[in-house]
């Protein structure tokens, strides 16, 4: 069954907006009863200051978030830290336990968790991601990985041999060819059917479907998006049309806005709006795919606050001040936003363990762990 639901701009502040700021037209959208798809974007060190901030500099109505009509908040304590970082955050999304700061893919134990990016190749879903770090990087690796420690980037690289992802997009290809161990992965790779490919064009891979790909847009990290990088947008949306037409089953697509935490981590405001920006035009891809899809449910959140970012006064009524008051992580609660069939469950405040549980419960999969 197909179901109607009216999309609404949401407005996150009632009242900022500026006198004689108008909206877009609400648009119907059908959606499927349950989705078939995931995007789960997250921007890494984004809390609500940071979207605040967002909407702000691109302007009020203009922005990807104003499209969504859940918004939630997720607590995102690590086990044993009010403060998170990365790995632990991102384990909590992918595996939907609470571990230790540094700890990838596995539990306080030392136990690895099956990944919902695991789990799902495993059921015959597609399966992708694409980000502005590189691939061993935290974020990524807490959905493909199982190590104690974030740093053993080499090992987490071996890990990319142990599930049959069917495309990665983002940078560290050395981790890859250029090893200590003289191992070079992107021939094994190769001997499995995949193609890999160097750059930030597309028109090499098998975006028929036909093959599983990697590539990768920089040796070691991509740059800035304030120095020019531009591939997260189109690249989020050839790996949906790409895993659309790579499984039936449907696709499940981690889409990470890295450099965020790296801005507010520098105090840098400039990088910081350059890296909202283009993820905010990321967002507008994946949501532009749900609603002409139908069938795919696209959250986007943060995996922790980073910075101590304020708003403060600006020289004019109509700007402000971007201050920070620190260069790490704070404890702040992030906001979860939700579109398409079964958003309705992200609604509320909750643990970022739960955003796993929701995914499942989205998908109708019972939950073995």
């Amino acid at each position: 069954m197909i179901r109607l639901i009216l999309l609404p701009l949401l407005l996150i502040f009632a009242g900022c907006a500026s006198p004689g700021k108008q909206t877009a037209a609400l648009q119907p959208v059908k959606f499927a009863e349950r989705p078939k798809n995931i995007i789960l974007l997250i921007g890494d060190g984004m809390a609500l200051s940071q979207v605040s901030a967002g909407i702000y500099w691109i302007g009020v109505g203009k922005t990807a978030f104003e499209r969504f009509p859940v918004v939630g908040f997720h607590k995102s304590h690590s086990c044993d830290d009010l403060v998170t970082d990365s790995a632990a955050g991102a384990t909590a999304f992918s595996c939907g336990q609470k571990t230790i700061n540094n700890a990838i893919g596995v539990l306080p134990d030392n136990k690895p968790c099956t990944t919902i990016l695991e789990d799902l190749d495993q059921r015959g879903y597609a399966t992708g991601m694409v980000v502005t770090c590189s691939a061993p990087h935290a974020t990524p690796a807490s959905f493909i990985a199982h190590r104690e420690i974030r740093a053993f980037t080499e090992e987490i690289a071996l890990d990319y041999l142990k599930t049959p992802i069917d495309c990665f997009i983002g940078g560290g290809e050395h981790f890859f060819n250029d090893r200590p161990d003289r191992l070079n992965l992107e021939d094994t790779l190769k001997q499995r059917g995949y193609v890999i490919r160097r750059g930030t064009t597309f028109g090499r891979l098998p975006l028929d479907g036909s093959a599983p790909f990697m590539l990768f847009t920089a040796e070691r990290e991509p740059p800035t998006a304030s120095a020019n990088r531009r591939y997260l947008p189109d690249a989020t949306r050839t790996a949906c049309h790409y895993l659309k037409k790579r499984s039936d089953k449907g696709f499940f697509l981690m889409v990470e806005g890295s450099q965020i935490d790296w801005a507010c981590h520098a105090n840098d405001a400039t990088w910081l709006r350059a890296e909202l920006v283009d993820f905010d035009r990321t967002i507008k891809q994946a949501l532009d795919f749900a609603a002409s899809d139908g069938e795919t449910l696209v959250l986007v959140t943060g995996d922790h606050e980073c910075g101590g970012l304020a708003l403060a006064e600006g020289s004019t009524k109509q700007e402000f001040k971007p201050v920070f008051s620190c260069k790490l992580h704070t404890a702040a609660m992030v906001p979860v936003f939700a579109f398409g069939p079964k958003a309705e469950l992200f609604t509320g405040l909750y643990d970022n363990t739960e955003i796993y549980g929701k995914m499942r419960a989205a998908l109708e999969i019972i939950q073995t762990q």
